[in-house]
């Protein structure tokens, strides 16, 4: 049986269930549902000729002629969503597969698929897979519905504290050590696959498309947010992340929320960017200068490359270090009541065992006198 289901109702099965992705290889790669499997009923070719057909003649001629592209795949269709399933299945740890298994929806093959605007490409695939022996759901209104959803999320009230310090400072490094002790974390780089810097995309895959990534996001909010009583901490970054921007709404809150500034001294900041970035490759560490060199100015640019030239990799680090410094104290202090949200920590050295325990003794002593109040 094939039922239609809101997506509130398809969010909550999707943590259960596979979901299944019917659009074109193009719509898929440039945005979809977080974790969907891409099994297109039509390629991107053979879209734009059923589209043009609805357009220029009709809806009949354009369904005819999808049929006729989706007749001779339907044997490999109803294999891949076996693979997918049995491929999902797989990545189960064995707490979540008891829970797929006393799951609401109680039939061992149950996928979810949706296509663009839950019309005639998802109930195709679902009538196959239906017929076969699946258990469908589909979704009302399609990955557009999904889409309003995640953009909704930007818009709610969240809780955050902020990780903020200079460059150099072992920011993402704390929020690790933060979420292996328990607390709720979005790392913002790893969704956005970029450090953030002129070096940010040295040694990360490419950085997926700016709907993707708000789609990755609202995801992770939609979840972090449901646990209760629990602020979400979050790295201070920019609004530009690499080729990403975080979302003008969410940016603005994160600039209002409880900020921990790490001050960590300058040479000690320098040496951990030289150990975690002194070992690219010199040709790919001169092409990231370049293309900040309208921000980082002429003669800087020239300094930096001229040392990376001669392999003097810490003098070069410093010309840029001084550059992000100057760059993030402005936008600092351009914040509205900065006095009151910042938090600032002293510490000695790039140690995120260590200044983790200082931003939580910070977090507890708040925690206290806000009870004793």
């Amino acid at each position: 049986m094939i039922e239609k289901i809101t997506i509130a109702g398809f969010i909550e099965y999707a943590g259960n269930h596979p979901v299944i992705d019917v659009r074109s290889p193009g719509e898929y790669n440039h945005a979809h549902l977080p974790g969907a499997f891409s099994m297109p009923l039509f390629d991107d070719e053979e879209r734009r000729v059923v589209g043009t057909l609805y357009k220029q003649q009709s809806r009949e001629a354009a369904i005819k002629k999808g049929l006729d592209f989706f007749g001779p795949k339907m044997r490999n269709m109803i294999e891949q969503a076996e693979d997918i399933l049995h491929t999902w299945q797989r990545t189960l740890n064995p707490d979540q597969a008891a829970v797929n298994h006393q799951s609401s929806t109680k039939h061992p093959k149950t996928i979810l698929v949706y296509c663009w605007r839950g019309g005639m490409r998802s109930a195709g695939i679902a009538w196959l897979l239906d017929l076969y022996g699946f258990k469908v759901y589909t979704l009302m209104g399609g990955y557009k519905s999904f889409r309003n959803f995640a953009l909704q999320q930007f818009e709610k009230e969240h809780w955050f504290k902020v990780i903020g310090g200079y460059t150099g400072s072992g920011k993402t490094a704390i929020l690790k050590q933060l979420q292996q002790k328990g607390e709720t974390v979005i790392d913002l780089e790893a969704l956005a696959n970029h450090k953030g810097s002129a070096f940010g995309s040295l040694g990360q895959p490419s950085q997926p498309s700016q709907e993707m990534f708000e789609n990755l996001l609202a995801m992770e909010l939609f979840k972090k947010s449901k646990i209760n009583d629990s602020a979400i901490w979050i790295e201070d970054e920019s609004q530009r992340i690499g080729n990403i921007n975080l979302p003008s709404v969410l940016f603005k809150q994160k600039q209002k929320s409880s900020l921990y500034f790490l001050d960590i001294p300058f040479e000690q900041r320098l040496s951990y960017i030289v150990a975690h970035y002194g070992k690219f490759e010199k040709e790919k560490l001169i092409n990231s200068i370049i293309r900040i060199k309208k921000r980082l100015g002429g003669l800087e640019t020239k300094t930096a490359v001229n040392y990376l030239i001669e392999d003097d990799i810490k003098n070069c680090f410093a010309v840029l270090l001084k550059y992000y410094d100057k760059y993030y104290g402005k936008s600092l202090y351009n914040r509205s009541d900065v006095d009151i949200i910042m938090n600032s920590i002293i510490a000695p050295l790039v140690d995120a065992s260590e200044n983790t325990k200082l931003i939580q003794q910070i977090k507890d002593n708040m925690i206290t006198k806000t009870a004793a109040k």
